[in-house]
Parts: structure tokens; sequence; C-alpha cells
């Protein structure tokens, strides 16, 4: 294979830069497709488990099967990423998750519950190719500019996230109005419908793959392939890819915690549930709008002053909102809206934050590996929010969940603000 040229000269980074405007170009357009699917997912997984079960205990299995499917589908997908670059892992993601609609479909008409919480495990892998996109966004960025564009892309997922669950009970009225059937059927076809539309544009113009264009232009081509476990003996070896990780894992804990059961509580405190969706669509909508939407800003914060202190930053915004939501009335939504809404803004510093800081730690040939172990860690704490959440709200209370979660992060707090080694200097 021949060399590459050196990043010296004059053509190399003209040349780069071209490419990774095609790649943010293509990256935003799909964030806000896969953004619609995923939007969809969060709104209508809670009150279906529940209608099918009858428990909140199990509703909460919705949310944590969503995060558990975006973690444990890391482990194929790093090896299909380290063999056909990031097109391959990404594009593999979201074909899962139109799997998983197909078996939440079947489950529906059915009326089969277990099938349909094991279809809600595929459906986590539209979540995990989302989030991997911000990586792709990454690979090709200069060091200096690595949060701006990484939170570009992170942003973009704000246009089809922020409509998504509103879009959840327009699809479900539309579906019923036009072919009847069971709830939620339409909701789920328009989410199996959006992620294998963002699978063909990803597989038509996601060229060349910028992981193994990055890959060339450091003479890493040819570097051995490595999988998950190569991520964790990064962790445990790398102080600041282990912050990094703990910041993620943290933020996605809390966020999920707090987001799976809302829906819940929204809908035991209104007189008619028939109209839970709709608010619960509105009011998601406006959290999932504080998760991306401010992301450019966190970027920019990032670029300028660091990861460590927008990480301690988006720490506070978490205990905030779990002291804003967790105080609210049932009824309250205003202030629900606000607490949710600062609770996607404190996610976005963690999950903006901890990515600009693991992708800068290590090489190219190490970046799959250690990025993918840092989502599934998100990923197993998110499923493991997703689990405790329902019994505690069941058993206690929304706002005891709440207090819940704004402990775990006043105990996590001190891992994030110790030393960590210095992050790789790469070239711009």
């Amino acid at each position: 294979m021949t060399a590459q040229p050196p990043a010296t000269t004059a053509e190399a980074p003209t040349e780069t830069a071209a490419i990774q405007r095609r790649v943010l170009t293509v990256l935003f357009g799909t964030q806000v497709l896969g953004g619609l699917a995923v939007g969809i997912g969060i709104a209508f997984g809670a009150l279906l488990i529940e209608d099918m079960t009858g428990s909140s205990t199990y509703a909460g299995l919705a949310q944590s099967l969503f995060a558990g499917g975006s973690a444990l589908i890391v482990i194929p997908a790093v090896r299909i990423t380290e063999r056909f670059g990031r097109r391959g892992g990404l594009l593999f993601g979201y074909l899962c998750a139109v799997a998983g609609t197909a078996a939440v479909v079947t489950a529906i008409v059915l009326d089969t519950a277990a099938l349909a919480i094991g279809g809600y495990f595929l459906l986590g892998s539209a979540s995990y190719a989302g989030l991997q996109s911000r990586y792709a966004a990454a690979d090709l960025a200069p060091a200096n500019k690595r949060g701006t564009h990484l939170s570009t892309v992170v942003w973009a997922a704000t246009i089809g996230s922020v409509a998504g669950p509103s879009l959840a009970a327009l699809a479900e009225h539309g579906w019923k109005g036009w072919l009847g059937g069971p709830d939620y059927v339409g909701p789920t076809v328009a989410m199996g419908v959006l992620c294998l539309a963002t699978a063909a544009v990803l597989f038509v113009f996601l060229r060349p793959d910028p992981l193994l264009t990055a890959r060339e232009l450091s003479g890493e081509a040819a570097a051995p392939k490595r999988s998950v476990a190569d991520g964790l003996r990064m962790a445990r070896a790398n102080p600041t890819v282990r912050t990094g990780v703990i910041a993620a894992a943290l933020g996605h804990f809390v966020m999920v915690g707090i987001m799976a059961m809302t829906a819940l509580h929204i809908k035991h405190g209104m007189a008619d549930p028939a109209d839970a969706l709709t608010v619960v669509g509105l009011i998601l909508g406006l959290h999932i709008g504080g998760m991306y939407a401010f992301s450019p800003i966190i970027g920019r914060l990032v670029d300028r002053y660091g990861s460590r202190p927008v990480l301690l930053a988006g720490a506070v915004l978490l205990v905030a909102a779990c002291t804003l939501a967790g105080s609210a009335a049932v009824d309250d939504h205003v202030r629900i809206s606000a607490g949710l809404v600062l609770l996607g803004i404190g996610w976005s510093s963690m999950t903006v934050a901890s990515a600009s800081m693991v992708t800068g730690a290590v090489s190219p040939a190490e970046r799959p590996s250690t990025q993918g172990f840092s989502d599934m860690v998100m990923g197993f704490a998110a499923m493991g929010a997703g689990v405790a959440s329902g019994p505690i709200v069941e058993y206690a209370s929304y706002g005891m969940l709440n207090v819940f979660c704004a402990v775990v992060v006043l105990v996590v707090v001190p891992f994030l603000s110790g030393k960590a080694a210095r992050p790789r200097e790469e070239s711009a």
C-alpha cells in the first residue's frame, strides 16, 4: 500500500479538510433522521410496556433495554468498525434497529410482552449509532477544533430528536386513522422507516471513511485490529480515558434514570391518560432539545477551557435538574419541563466533554476499541438506571428517584476532579 503524503505538505491538510467537510455534512443529515427515530422510540417505549404488562416496574425495562441494546451492540460493532470503518459500524447499528422495530410490531399484533421487550433491546442499536456518530465527526478534526466538530454533529440531532416524541403521537393517530389496529404500531413503523433511510444515506454518501482516512494519514492503516477488551485495558492504563468513561457513564445514568420514568409520572397525574402521549411528546421534546441544542456552545467551551471544567459544570447542572424536577407537583408540567431541559444540558456537557477527552487521549488505531468501551459502559449505566427507576417510582416516588440520582452525582464527582494524564498532542 502506497504511503500517504506527510501531513506537513500543503496538499494534505487541504484535502483532509475537504473530506472532513463532506463527513460533517453527511453525519449532520443522518443525525437528523436518526434523531427522529430515537426520539420516537423514547416517547412510547415505557407507555407500551406498561400497557402490555400493567406494571411501572416492567415499564422501566423499556428504557433499560433500549440502553442495554446500545451497550451490547458495541461488541460486534467495534469489530465491524475495525474492519470496515465508521460506515460499517454505523450501518450495522441502524439495521439492527430496523430488525427491532419488526419484532416490536409483531409483539404488538400478537400481544406478547416478552417479544416486545426483546425487540426494544434491538431498538437501542439506533441510539448506539447516533452516539458513535460524534466520534466519526472527530476522526479527521483538527485537535484544536475537535470539540466544535464533535458538538456540531451532536447538535444536528436536535432537529430530529425534538420533533421525534411529538411525531410519535402524529404517527399513532395517522396509522390508526388510516389502517386502524392496535396502539403503538404507527410510531414503531415510523421508527423503522427512519432507521432504514438513515442506513441508506450512510451507505451511499459516507465515503471516504473518516476513520480509515485518519489511520492512513497517521501511518496506522496496517495497525492490529482491536476489540472492546483493548478499550478496557486502555481505560485502566490511561487516567484521562478513565475519567472520560466515568463522566460519560454518570451523565447517561442520571439522564436515563429520570427520563425513563417521566412519561409515566406525567401520565399518572393526568385526568385523561389518553392525552398522555401528546403531553409526554412535548415535554420530552424540550428535554431532548436541551440534550442537543446547546452542544455547539459546549463544544467551544471544551476547545477553549478543556474538558474537565465542562464535566464539573455538567455535574452541577445534573444536580440542579434533579432538584427542580423532583420537587415539582405531578401536574406542574412547566416545572417538570424546566428540570428536564436542565437535565438535557447537563447530559450534553458530560457527553461532549467526555467524548473529546477520550478521543484526544488515544491514537486513531486505538479509537474504535476505546470509544466503543466508553459507549458500552454508558449503555450499561443507563440500563442499570432504567432497571432501578421503575421500582423506586412504584414503591417510593418520582421525587425520590430524583434524590437518588442527585446523590449518585455527588458521590461520583470527586472521581472527575482528580488529576488525569495529559492528552496526546495531535497535529491540526
